[in-house]
């Protein structure tokens, strides 16, 4: 049983673990790094204001993000091999060495984190498919949570729709099974949100309590994907000020 355990109290991110970019093949290192802090009590993931759109003029709809992920890879500048293609036809402009920090197949992976969201903005752990095998579509996804800050509750009556499921992309040995139920939490206060699955069943969690179970999840190697985004189309025009924030406390886990 290999086990996983990050507590953010170094100076740095643990390199050996993280990376602290998103999907940079697309695009490039400098261009999709994270802006994130250590203060000794987790990790803070942010969005600043001068925060740069991620792969501007080519994704849609646009996006900014502060992300780390597990794992990374591609193919030469020019070919098409790498992770989490968004649309036909993209090519690696900046090709990754590969980096294998953690890659569970199955097990459990758990975070407790609490979170800053405002109507434009949602925060993410969600597991993808390391995808390095090209006679193989495995590019599926396990999402431990996904939050965006307009499917929040009132102030006085706190609460949020914790999407969390199985999403299949390419992956055709997979059933779209994603869902976003309404959960009685404060997101603003650390709670945790894991996963535990098996070839047969994966069952999300909230502090301990099942949320929702999946039939037939991924079971190949899966990189951990942690964000913050924020969508810059969704503006009220008032709100440019706004950063968005994941703080982490941990992530832990095991892998059969």
């Amino acid at each position: 049983m290999d086990t996983f355990l990050d507590r953010f109290t170094g100076p740095d991110l643990d390199r050996s673990r993280w990376l602290p970019h998103y999907l940079p093949a697309w695009s490039s290192r400098e261009a999709t790094a994270a802006a994130y802090r250590l203060d000794g009590a987790g990790l803070t993931l942010e969005i600043p204001v001068d925060h740069p759109l991620w792969c501007p003029d080519d994704h849609h709809p646009p996006l900014r993000v502060s992300g780390i992920q597990s794992g990374s890879w591609s193919g030469p500048v020019g070919s098409s091999r790498g992770q989490q293609r968004y649309r036909e036809g993209l090519v690696v402009l900046a090709e990754e060495p590969r980096f294998e920090g953690w890659l569970p197949r199955s097990g459990r992976v758990a975070i407790r984190a609490r979170m800053t969201l405002s109507h434009r903005s949602m925060a993410a752990l969600w597991l993808a498919g390391f995808e390095d095998d090209p006679e193989q579509l495995q590019c599926g996804e396990l999402c431990v949570f996904e939050v965006f800050g307009r499917a929040l509750g009132p102030p006085g009556a706190p609460s949020a729709e914790v999407g969390v499921g199985i999403k299949p992309f390419r992956d055709p040995a997979l059933a779209d099974d994603f869902a976003a139920p309404r959960v009685d939490v404060d997101v603003a206060e650390p709670h945790t949100y894991a996963v535990d699955w098996d070839a047969d069943e994966a069952v999300f969690t909230v502090d301990g309590q099942e949320v929702r179970r999946c039939a037939r999840p991924p079971t190949y190697p899966m990189q951990l994907m942690l964000a913050v985004f924020d969508f810059p189309d969704w503006s009220t025009g008032d709100d440019e000020h706004l950063v968005p924030r994941l703080v982490v406390e941990e992530v832990s886990g095991t892998s059969a």
